[in-house]
């Protein structure tokens, strides 16, 4: 993993918005209506093609494929596990009864409205459910299934990145403790045994990624996000919680150098009130226990914005980088140069600029779907802001002129 050693380099967080010829593809395979598999296959690779070359336009140095083969970020390894069937039910959600939701009723159920448990109408009001939103259950031990898909990714990545000569590339898969929630255990003894047995599994698609060139970044928002969709747990009862996460994240990506690894988390909302977000100072210690060499948060939106001053007592572990927020899916303002060199050098006043590499707060395409939270030519000018406010970051922090 490249460090800032004479400039501030940049990236992002992972998922980008899809071309809407690829969305109606995807959307069409997700209800299993006929696609063209070769026009798909086409239709990817071109537009993986086109995206790479984008972010390097946009001078961003860390790139990747927008996660443009998933239907969702974390969903899509219900196509790539093995042991687990279809139950027919809407995958389960916890937001309506989250403590956000319940504090803001009137602008979540616009924003986010909850559907109807499926499980509870007759077969004939009862809607098809997609792959993305289908209930999973394992019924067997879990294995592994999806390299077709991921050497597909692979080689569409590789010759993207390589015809637009991009600097580096990094291929983002969902923790452990992220699928655990959307699965129904059938088959192992208990919570635990079922998590490390998901940890196993998703080894071998980190480890396959490492094998490929690439960096492999650990996606986990329900590390923070937890405290938001259990109302009835403590602070004390999220930090016990999570501590055991981790564990079970260090078991899935044990043997692989840390300096492959980058670690994400961050709050599962694009733009909303968000007064119940897990404060870092409640989570960060144990955040650092992961064993990555970076570390991917939020910390560019006005919740989180203040918490850059945690790092004035808090030490980065040995040889690790920091990729903070330096501009925000959660807001359509695109920001100033200048701001995110604010923004930067704070960080790199505490931690040396070597340790700071700017980012984004969360991915601006988690899901395919032709409504776009923030629309794709803000979301390229924030990434070309970005850049310019590297820039002049760089000149402070290296004692340049412009």
């Amino acid at each position: 993993m490249k460090r800032s050693t004479d400039r501030i380099r940049t990236t992002h967080v992972g998922s980008l918005p899809r071309p809407l010829a690829l969305i109606k593809m995807v959307m069409a395979k997700d209800r299993e209506e006929p696609v063209d598999e070769a026009a798909y296959e086409q239709e990817l690779a071109r537009a993986v093609d086109e995206v790479v070359r984008q972010q390097v336009e946009a001078r961003l140095d860390v790139v990747n494929d927008g996660e443009f083969s998933k239907r969702g970020f974390n969903t899509y390894v219900n196509e790539r596990l093995g042991g687990t069937h279809p139950t027919g039910n809407r995958r389960p959600s916890s937001w309506g009864r989250s403590r956000e939701y319940a504090e803001f009723p009137e602008f979540y159920g616009i924003q986010r409205p909850e559907t109807p448990n499926d499980a509870a109408r007759s077969s004939e009001d009862r809607p098809k459910v997609s792959r993305h939103n289908m209930e999973m259950a394992v019924t067997e031990p879990l294995t592994y299934q999806g390299h077709p898909q991921l050497e597909r990714d692979f080689a569409n990545l590789r010759r993207a990145a390589e015809a637009a000569g991009a600097d580096e590339v990094f291929v983002p898969a969902i923790s452990c403790c992220d699928i655990f929630p959307n699965q129904v255990n059938e088959y192992y003894k208990d919570d635990d045994e079922f998590l490390f047995a998901i940890a196993d599994v998703m080894r071998e698609e980190y480890q396959a990624i490492v094998n490929a060139g690439f960096l492999i970044q650990v996606d986990d928002p329900n590390l923070v996000t937890y405290y938001m969709k259990e109302p009835g747990a403590s602070i004390e009862d999220c930090r016990k919680w999570a501590e055991r996460q981790v564990e079970a994240i260090n078991h899935s990506i044990r043997g692989i150098p840390r300096d492959r690894i980058r670690y994400h988390t961050c709050y599962s909302i694009d733009v909303g009130p968000r007064v119940h977000d897990m404060e870092l100072r409640h989570m960060l210690d144990i955040i650092l226990k992961v064993k990555a060499g970076a570390f991917s948060f939020e910390a560019a939106n006005a919740r989180h914005e203040h918490e850059w001053r945690l790092w004035e007592d808090y030490e980065l572990p040995e040889d690790a980088i920091l990729i903070p927020g330096m501009i925000t899916n959660s807001s359509v303002v695109v920001e100033h140069p200048e701001l995110i060199a604010d923004r930067i050098c704070r960080f790199a006043n505490l931690v040396g600029r070597e340790n700071v590499i700017a980012g984004a707060d969360c991915g601006f395409g988690a899901v395919a779907k032709e409504e776009y939270p923030v629309h794709p030519s803000i979301i390229w000018a924030k990434f070309r802001a970005m850049a310019e406010g590297a820039d002049i970051a760089t000149n402070r922090l290296w004692n340049r002129r412009d």
